[in-house]
């Protein structure tokens, strides 16, 4: 069968990496977390003392800058290292969910980060979440979702995940963290967050994980039984 790019964009906190990653999984695709590039790449500029506005050191940087994913055997989760360190725990913490925004919004980040993830996703098969799959990274994926949830459960679902890792952060500075990346994210120059004409809208505020990686595996099944698709897919044959 044709493979295909699954992208799922959408706010921080409401569910889109999970449901990503449970799509891959029933699908037999690879799952890409493109979130976890740009905290990889916030944790190197933190621990380097890049300056985020020195356009020189940020490319010299850049070019430092390796990212890749290896799947755990005992989680069975993929884990996000950083020039063939795991950070996957370090990049989840609130003191890099306070900077990514501000790093991500960095047009040679973006640049260079788009660039991999395409490298990545050009055999097809692939899930990606982000905030820009559908618009920048991929914009002829053939099923695109946009994901939402208000903020509150937004912000209740990130304090759970953070207790779960022992980091106990008050909801009000949640809460405050997730507007200030709304923000950014909608409004930088640069590959805003935004829903893509063709996306299909999921408001997760009050539905299960099931419920919502059922919702993504309906718009793939309609999308593969499509008659354009299956004329697209004779046509390669």
């Amino acid at each position: 069968m044709k493979k295909i790019v699954i992208a799922i964009d959408g706010h921080s906190s409401c569910g889109k990496s999970t449901t990503a990653k449970l799509v891959a999984k029933e699908m037999g695709y690879a799952y890409i977390d493109t979130g976890a590039m740009y905290r990889a790449v916030t944790l190197y500029f933190l621990q380097n003392y890049i300056d985020f506005t020195n356009q020189k050191r940020i490319l010299q940087a850049l070019e430092n800058i390796h990212i890749t994913f290896e799947r755990n055997p005992k989680t069975s989760r993929n884990e996000a290292f950083l020039n063939g360190l795991n950070v996957e725990d370090e990049i989840r913490k609130m003191y890099i969910s306070d900077k990514v925004s501000e790093v991500s919004v960095i047009p040679e980040v973006r640049h260079a980060m788009v660039h991999q993830q395409q490298k990545m996703g050009k055999r097809r098969g692939v899930v990606m979440d982000g905030r820009d799959i559908g618009t920048a990274v991929f914009p002829d994926a053939e099923v695109k979702i946009f994901m939402t949830a208000d903020v509150i459960t937004r912000a209740q679902r990130r304090q759970r995940e953070l207790l779960e890792k022992e980091e106990m952060v008050p909801l009000d500075a949640i809460i405050e963290n997730l507007k200030k990346r709304d923000l950014i994210d909608s409004t930088r120059k640069e590959s805003p967050l935004i829903q893509a004409p063709d996306a299909a809208l999921l408001d997760t505020s009050y539905i299960t994980i099931d419920e919502q990686v059922d919702f993504v595996l309906r718009k793939v099944a309609e999308k593969i039984c499509s008659p354009e698709f299956l004329q697209s897919k004779n046509q390669i044959k």
